[in-house]
C-alpha cells in the first residue's frame, strides 16, 4: 500500500509543486490550504505523514500541531519560510519531527520523508518491550507507560527515549540523539535536542512521582537512568 501524505500550505503553487514531486515518487497526496481544513482531513484521511506550513489562515501550523496531539500517530515535517531558531524550537516542541526552511530542494524533502517514514515503520514492526523500573516502552504499540499510566510523547521524543533506554549506561551526545531520532538528513541546531529532552522530562515527571529517568552529563550530553529523587 502506498503511503499517504497530507500537504498543508495556503500557497496553491507550492501545493501543486509538492504534489507533483511526491506523486512522482509514488506517494498518494491529499491537500489542505488552511489549518482547519487540515484537521478535518486528518480525521478523514488518516495520512501516514504531514508536510505542514506555519503561516496559514484560520489556523496556523503551530496551532495545528497543538490540536493534532493525541489525534495523530503519524510524523509531521514542517516546511516554512520562517528561518529563526526560535520558530524551529517551537515547532519541534509542539511535536514536529523535522523542520525544513524555504526555499528547499524537493529531492531533499523526499529523502527526509523516506527517512522519517522508515524509522517510524521500523519502530512499529519491532515487537518488544523495554521495562526500566516503573517505565515501560512498548515499541510494537509505540507507547510509553509509567505505572500503567500512558505518557503521550511525540515521535521524536519516543525515538530519543527508546534510544537512551536501550543503552542505559551510554552517554549520548546531542548529535547522536539527533541521528537516532531525526536521521542523518536533519541539519538543524543540535540544541533542539535540549528542547525535546525538556518537554519529555516534563511529561514523564507529571506521572513519574519520585522517579527520574534522564540525567544531564554536563559538557557531553544525556544518559538514561532509573533513579529515585532525593
Amino acid at each position: 500500500m502506498r503511503e499517504k501524505i497530507l500537504i498543508v500550505d495556503d500557497e496553491k503553487k507550492m501545493v501543486k509543486m509538492l504534489r507533483t514531486a511526491l506523486e512522482k515518487e509514488g506517494y498518494v497526496t491529499v491537500q489542505a490550504y488552511d489549518g482547519e481544513a487540515a484537521l478535518e482531513l486528518l480525521r478523514e484521511e488518516r495520512p501516514d505523514l504531514v508536510v505542514l506550513d506555519i503561516m496559514m489562515p484560520k489556523l496556523d501550523g503551530f496551532e495545528f500541531c497543538r490540536r493534532a496531539k493525541g489525534k495523530l500517530a503519524a510524523p509531521i515535517i514542517i516546511l516554512s519560510a520562517r528561518l529563526e531558531e526560535a520558530d524551529k524550537l517551537v515547532g519541534l516542541e509542539l511535536g514536529a519531527d523535522d523542520y525544513m526552511t524555504k526555499p528547499f530542494s524537493p529531492r531533499e524533502l523526499v529523502a527526509r520523508i523516506r527517512s522519517v517514514l522508515r524509522r517510524y515503520q521500523e519502530r512499529e514492526k519491532v515487537e518488544r518491550k523495554l521495562v526500566r523500573g516503573p517505565l515501560v516502552i512498548d515499541t510494537g504499540r509505540h507507547s510509553v507507560e509509567i505505572g500503567g499510566k500512558a505518557i503521550s510523547l511525540t515521535l521524536t521524543e519516543f525515538n530519543i527515549l527508546l534510544a537512551m533506554a536501550s543503552s542505559p549506561a551510554r552517554v549520548f551526545s546531542r548529535r547522536e540523539l539527533i541521528e537516532e531520532a531525526l536521521g542523518d538528513y536533519f541539519e538543524g541546531y543540535e540544541r533542539t535536542v535540549d528542547s525535546h529532552i525538556g518537554s519529555m522530562r516534563k511529561k514523564l515527571a507529571e506521572t513519574a512521582g519520585d522517579w527520574s529517568f534522564i540525567e544531564t552529563v554536563y559538557g557531553v550530553g544525556y544518559r538514561f537512568v532509573v533513579a529515585e529523587k532525593d
